[in-house]
């Protein structure tokens, strides 16, 4: 069974503490997933898809595993991993990471070394992920990669941020630690 298999909840927790990478000409980064967001579809009021499918939100009515990247605040990318079966959109948002590999690269994407990975936006400029990847699946992306954690992590449930429905549902994982 894949990573991504499962509701947004469970998703959203397998996610953490697992490794996303990407590869370009530039060299290779990668960050150890520490924040994930849950989105439940249609009956969630905080997610794109609550209206029903939109040229927009038609990646997260694909299959699981499908790549779900819009703009926010139509500054930065965010990152989604669509779970669950086709037709029932729901996704995890990939909030934020610990920096592992190609740091000199990210600082040099991101034009500062603080606050590299402690969003989602922030994440996705660091890692030089941006909407080529929406509506792409996970498999068929030769140069972004999510690998399951070795061991399952300590993680905290809390409510989502940025909101203004359904904010309070526990549905943002933290990673706490690692056994």
């Amino acid at each position: 069974m894949a990573l991504w298999d499962g509701t947004a909840i469970t998703v959203a927790q397998a996610l953490i503490g697992a490794t996303l990478a990407t590869k370009s000409p530039s060299g290779v980064t990668s960050v150890t997933i520490s924040e994930a967001e849950a989105y439940g579809g249609i009956d969630d009021p905080a997610s794109h898809a609550r209206r029903g499918q939109t040229e927009r939100n038609s990646p997260m009515f694909g299959p699981a595993g499908t790549l779900y990247v819009y703009r926010s605040y139509g500054i930065h990318w965010c990152l989604n991993v669509v779970t669950g079966a086709v037709g029932d959109p729901q996704a995890v948002l990939i909030r934020a990471g610990i920096p592992q590999q190609g740091l000199d690269l990210m600082v040099e994407r991101r034009g500062r070394c603080d606050h590299l990975v402690d969003g989602p936006g922030k994440l996705t400029q660091a890692l030089g992920i941006d909407n080529s990847l929406d509506g792409r699946r996970i498999e068929q992306v030769d140069w972004l990669s999510i690998t399951a954690p070795d061991r399952a992590p300590i993680v905290e449930w809390k409510p989502r941020v940025g909101l203004t429905k359904a904010a309070e549902r526990r549905w943002r994982c933290v990673l706490l630690a690692r056994d």
